[in-house]
């Protein structure tokens, strides 16, 4: 009976990448731990599976319907569908070992069963940090979090990108201010002034029987621009005496005062009042990053402050402030824009290819390479030489090193510069030098 073939395929939403590409995003991946590290932040693992109850505590919404659920005996169990609710979950149950405020980050995958589309996946990495207090958190912290940011995606190779700051203090007592019930609902409106235009949006607040009024105070308030210092004095005239609008302001101008002592260049962070992101999540600094050059991504590291984490696994309160990068969607969207190119599809710096079967040899060569930090592989396929090289050629390998009867006996070993087809005879203790 002849075997059925199974065609290979994947499902809909999951990314797999080629190697070259895999390098490309573990370089990334890399970059942005470096980054996380060298501001003290911790490493912090959770595990892929939660118990449902844990992380639907919140219940409702979007998320349960996502959310990728299933039982394993008695057990109800679902997949992380971010790394903020497991981050809740792990601090409320870990408090009495944890120094607090108690930084860390995470990168990992998560889990969201979203519509499929061109972009968007069901399966991907996010890249968090998060600074949780207990009882207390410092607004200063909400200042350091741009100069992480910043300091990321200079070195990911972006020099033109705008940090775009905004407080929910803000915006909810201004909203208070003009009475306005269903604060929400005009937030979402407000988000889209970007894709749908000011008269649109003015057009939908109207639906929303706000007043003529309400609606000319709205649009003078979103679209006052100008300097960091010149929002915070506009808003500071405005006539506005909600205690929570001031309190906002406050923040707002000691957050850029100190995002300034943090050394962050004025081009790369701005207020900007219209940003309304989690609705019902972040009480106070709220941020969205925008690549100048490629404003069509749309946000590519976003975040802000939050009153209390684990409310629904403790009663302590714990406040914070983090960002998230959504990696794989970023990569996947910087690949397409061809922003990044995958290049070489090995990590090998030198391939060792013996000839005449001197394995051995080459093995030894290979590992004096590997002592001294030279990723090397040794070919032991026994083939033609100009196929070992197009071996070399296809994998993007810069250097290879032939060992022949010759070479054995002078201790001399022929390298090959793949790049410029130079080769010359050296020690082994020449070629690390060269090389490395």
């Amino acid at each position: 009976m002849e075997k059925e073939i199974v065609k290979p395929s994947i499902l809909p939403g999951f990314l797999e990448l080629l190697p070259a590409e895999q390098i490309a995003f573990n370089k990334m991946m890399e970059t942005i731990r470096k980054n996380y590290e060298k501001f003290g932040f911790i490493p912090q693992e959770t595990p892929i599976i939660e118990k449902s109850e844990v992380l639907l505590a919140k219940g409702g919404g979007d998320t349960e319907k996502q959310i990728y659920r299933f039982t394993k005996g008695e057990s109800d169990l679902s997949l992380r569908f971010d790394l903020t609710v497991p981050l809740a979950r792990y601090v409320a149950q870990h408090m009495s070992s944890l120094t607090f405020p108690y930084r860390r980050y995470q990168i990992g995958k998560v889990y969201r069963g979203e519509r499929n589309q061109k972009g968007r996946f069901r399966e991907f990495y996010q890249c968090d940090i998060d600074i949780i207090g207990n009882g207390k958190l410092s607004i200063i912290n909400d200042a350091e979090i741009p100069s992480i940011i910043y300091s990321t995606f200079k070195d990911l190779g972006f020099d033109s990108f705008t940090i775009h700051i905004n407080n929910r203090k803000v915006l909810n007592g201004f909203f208070d201010n003009l009475q306005v019930e269903n604060k929400i609902d005009v937030l979402r409106i407000i988000d889209k002034l970007e894709k749908i235009g000011m008269e649109a949006v003015k057009k939908e607040l109207k639906e929303m029987n706000l007043s003529d009024e309400a609606i000319d105070s709205i649009e003078r308030f979103i679209t006052i621009d100008g300097s960091n210092d010149d929002i915070i004095e506009a808003l500071k005239k405005l006539e506005v005496n909600d205690e929570n609008f001031k309190l906002g302001v406050q923040e707002l101008e000691k957050v850029v005062y100190y995002i300034r002592e943090f050394k962050v260049p004025e081009k790369n962070f701005k207020i900007d009042l219209k940003i309304a992101r989690g609705l019902d999540y972040y009480t106070g600094t709220v941020y969205e990053t925008i690549l100048d050059d490629y404003p069509s991504i749309g946000s590519v590291c976003s975040g802000g402050r939050y009153d209390n984490l684990a409310e629904y696994y403790t009663n302590q309160n714990l406040p914070g402030v983090g960002i998230s990068i959504g990696l794989t969607r970023l990569f996947y969207q910087l690949h397409e824009a061809g922003i990044v190119k995958s290049e070489a599809s090995t990590l090998t710096k030198v391939l060792v290819v013996p000839m005449d079967e001197n394995f051995s040899y080459a093995i030894k060569t290979a590992n004096a390479l590997k002592e001294k930090g030279i990723i090397s592989e040794v070919y032991f396929e026994e083939t033609k030489f100009p196929k070992k090289l197009n071996y070399a050629n296809k994998l993007g390998i810069p250097y290879i090193i032939i060992i022949g009867s010759q070479e054995i006996e002078s201790g001399r070993l022929s390298l090959k510069n793949m790049i410029t087809g130079e080769q010359e005879r050296y020690t082994i203790e020449e070629i690390i030098s060269l090389i490395k």
